[in-house]
């Protein structure tokens, strides 16, 4: 429409310009006139709509640049990006092979160290390799007990050489619910027959031979393998790792060991160191530092084997112990014999006024859970909630199967 009025307008002026001229010149020169004054506004308008036309060019080409501009930008951003993501994946891939590379230096350091510890133990006798023909009908309890320091030497010697170091798992569970949320990782030496030797009957022949530490080592081994498990599916529950009072006071060991879990502090959410009390009494300044600087890593520490409840409990706090095992009978009978300040009912309030959680072990029985829910006990262990399993490499994978609330853990029973 606009377009329309400007060619209209040109029009009527050219024909009023030739009426003007021909009034003076004649119609031919008016025409004439008319018709040249015609061209040069066609020329004009022309000229005009294309200077427009290349303004407007010009706009669209410097908005295309900006635009091009703002993309390389972007592009490059993008690269940048990219190229981070790609330096921490391998960041994370170099962290986690160094891990693993560790694991695998400790497990060959490991039988270097049993090696010279054997050598420097008391004297082995031959091994027997009629053992399982000699063996008598009654239990392995009996047998082992009866068995003589010399050849039950030679038993722990040659399962540490061979790894039959077992791992078993027992369940820890929230009270009333019952509700899974530790293990407790402990070791079983297992003879070439087959028979469990427990650690109340290894431990007083490894110990004097100085071999507890070896035996913690494997402990603590499989320990962060079972946690790297559970901790890939995402699962909120931590291991109970027992490490025995001879380590605690082994100069050579405990270092590296304080510096293989610094190596690990990732997993510091998920792995509670656990003592006995008698190791922690006896720690000495030297002990007790380290167990704090343990602590400092971000690992919780536990005391179980509990005789006597007359304790420092700030002090055990600022070591950094964050949970006590009694036994299920000192809280329901034995608390005067444990020198208990407190009556059972007021331990726990005792406990957490220090940030320390009680968990009763050795539960066998329902009355002794009605019990406990009467001393407002938070966590408890025991056979009646789930006995100690091995766990077998193949077991791992079940585990994610289970409920996170089931009593019992999915291994096959062994012993």
């Amino acid at each position: 429409m606009t377009r329309t009025l400007i060619v209209t307008t040109y029009l009527l002026a050219c024909a009023t310009v030739g009426t003007a001229v021909s009034l003076f010149g004649g119609v031919a020169t008016g025409l004439v006139f008319g018709v040249v004054l015609a061209l040069v506004c066609v020329q004009i308008d022309t000229a005009l709509r294309r200077a427009k036309q290349s303004k407007i060019t010009e706009r669209e080409i410097a908005g295309l640049k900006r635009v091009t501009f703002q993309f390389e930008q972007a592009l490059a951003e993008t690269r940048a990006k990219m190229e981070d993501v790609s330096k921490a994946i391998e960041a994370k891939t170099t962290a986690q092979s160094r891990k693993i590379v560790a694991e695998l230096q400790v497990l060959e350091s490991l039988m270097r160290e049993f090696a010279v510890k054997v050598a420097n133990s008391a004297k082995i006798a031959p091994a027997d390799e009629e053992i399982v023909e000699r063996r008598p009908a009654a239990s392995a309890k009996a047998y082992v007990d009866a068995m003589g320091e010399p050849d039950l030497l030679e038993i722990i010697r040659a399962s540490l050489e061979q790894n039959r170091v077992d791992l078993y798992l027992q369940p820890i569970v929230s009270l009333p619910q019952r509700k899974l949320r530790f293990y407790e990782a402990l070791s079983r030496l297992r003879a070439e027959d087959g028979t469990v030797i427990m650690p109340e009957q290894y431990i007083k022949v490894a110990a004097p031979a100085g071999l507890m530490s070896v035996v913690d080592n494997l402990l603590l081994f499989r320990c962060v393998q079972i946690v790297r498990r559970l901790t890939q599916k995402q699962r909120d529950i931590g291991v109970f790792c027992n490490i025995s009072g001879d380590t605690l006071a082994d100069a050579e060991f405990f270092p590296q060991f304080l510096e293989f879990m610094h190596n690990h502090r990732d997993l510091a959410g998920q792995i509670v160191f656990e003592f006995a009390q008698d190791a922690v009494l006896k720690a000495g300044a030297l002990g007790e530092s380290n167990l704090a600087y343990l602590s400092s890593l971000g690992f919780g520490l536990s005391m179980d084997h509990v005789q006597t409840l007359a304790l420092d409990y700030a002090k055990l706090k600022n070591m950094g112990f964050r949970h006590i095992k009694v036994r299920a009978h000192t809280l329901t009978n034995g608390m005067t014999g444990a020198n208990a300040a407190v009556a059972a009912e007021d331990l726990k309030k005792l406990l957490e006024r220090h940030g320390l959680n009680l968990i009763a072990e050795r539960v066998e029985d329902e009355r002794t859970v009605v019990q406990l829910l009467d001393y407002s006990v938070d966590f408890a262990q025991g056979f009646l909630l789930g006995e100690p399993r091995a766990v077998r490499d193949d077991s791992l994978k079940t585990m994610d199967k289970e409920p996170a609330t089931a009593p019992i853990i999915p291994f096959r029973k062994v012993g």
